[in-house]
């Protein structure tokens, strides 16, 4: 019987030379031919079967796998990138880009979470006070708090109010009843004007909570950069134009829509910190450069609030009653690290003047214990801070910072 001698595999090749490719191949390094010649060979050579699983569990070690999940401030970088080579017609001003790096971070997230995930439970914690409040409610409402709240920024800036107008306003608009009601514009308290949203929104779709969110957020930044730039609004430079100026009113208080921006950002900021832990997503903090913004918005905002708890009975009376622009009692307020910096908070009266010549307390705090305790995450009393001189000032102020805290 005759017939054709067997040919070879054109894989075939010396078993040494194979022996000798393992570590590229568990390397990924070898051509297309020799990984085809190498995994050829693993199908009948236990030996180097075996070496070849003890190579690519070391590498496995030595190159951990990457996660496929995107950095969260991917967007806001390219963005930067972007506009960085090409300067936008229109740019942003100074005073709202915490807001806006802080929503396209947000956004980032909520891009990234599942259907079931806009259910999650979420704990609001603020500071009531003298005592921790707290309230549990799902992701979508977290973004719907922020849109109410945002909303009266938007009115400050013409935008529609995203809140419904009161019954009783609509009774008012259509001829009878309830004549001090608020006509034609929603609640301007922000634990109000969040009930209010929630009711009104009751039964429709989570996700729709996002775009309504989004699309406002959106807006916001694009009118206060025409808004600004029409104005003529100097960026950074303390020269606020009559648009930074502009008065939101938040009910028992007001601040100019610079400061308002700042605001918004930091709650965001915290609120995005919320829900990323009830799902587990990574979370990084603000820019240095503008959490240092929103903490000297928090450290300008103390004589107030020490003032308001005064008046409410939760504080003592001031020591000294100074006249406006005189010098007063002082503490001297350091935060370290990230955002960090110095601050000398009026003790005695909002109108009272600052000094380091007048301290009689000083308190350390790091940056993010710092904003923490504003957002009433850290009771006054638990706050991990360095402290020296009148333990009352001290007291005064740990309290008043957790006293910006709201729902």
């Amino acid at each position: 019987m005759t017939g054709h001698p067997l040919r070879p595999s054109r894989l075939s090749r010396p078993h040494p030379a194979l022996t000798s490719l393992l570590g590229a191949w568990a390397l990924a390094a070898c051509s297309p031919d020799e990984t085809a010649a190498v995994e050829e060979h693993l199908t009948d050579c236990a030996s180097c079967a075996e070496e070849a699983v003890r190579l690519r569990d070391a590498v496995a070690l030595l190159h951990p796998e990457d996660s496929l999940d995107l950095d969260p401030s991917l967007r806001s970088r390219v963005l930067a990138h972007c506009l960085g080579r090409r300067p936008a017609r229109i740019p942003v001003p100074g005073w709202a880009a915490p807001y806006e790096a802080e929503t396209a971070r947000l956004d980032a997230l909520l891009r990234d979470i599942g259907e079931q995930d806009w259910r999650a439970p979420v704990r609001l914690a603020w500071f009531d006070g003298h005592r921790p409040a707290e309230r549990e409610v799902s992701v979508a409402a977290v973004i719907s708090h922020l849109t109410a709240v945002d909303g009266l920024v938007a009115g400050s800036l013409g935008l529609p109010d995203p809140v419904p107008v009161p019954a009783a306003a609509m009774a008012v608009l259509s001829g009878g009843g309830a004549a001090e009601a608020p006509v034609g514009r929603g609640p301007v308290s922000p634990d109000r004007r969040t009930e209010a949203l929630w009711s009104a929104e009751e039964g429709r779709p989570s996700g729709s909570a996002h775009a309504a969110w989004r699309d406002q957020s959106r807006a916001l930044i694009r009118s206060a950069s025409f808004a600004a730039g029409n104005a003529g609004d100097s960026d950074d430079a303390g020269n606020a134009g009559a648009t930074a100026a502009t008065s939101v009113e938040y009910g028992p208080f007001s601040l100019p829509l610079r400061d308002a921006f700042l605001d918004r950002a930091f709650e965001c900021w915290v609120h995005a910190e919320d829900v990323a832990d009830a799902v587990a997503y990574p979370y990084e903090p603000p820019a240095p450069s503008h959490l240092h913004r929103m903490i000297d918005l928090a450290a300008r905002m103390l004589p107030g609030a020490i003032a308001g708890r005064r008046r409410a009975g939760l504080a003592p009376p001031p020591h000294v009653l100074t006249t406006a622009g005189a010098p007063g009692r002082t503490l001297h307020l350091e935060v370290e690290g990230s955002g960090g910096g110095h601050w000398y908070i009026a003790l005695d009266s909002p109108t009272a003047r600052a000094s380091p010549q007048t301290e009689v307390a000083h308190v350390a705090l790091d940056g993010l214990e710092f904003s923490r305790l504003a957002a009433g995450r850290v009771e006054p009393q638990d706050a991990a801070a360095g402290q020296d001189g009148d333990p009352e000032a001290i007291r005064d102020v740990l309290f008043a910072t957790a006293s910006l805290s709201r729902l």
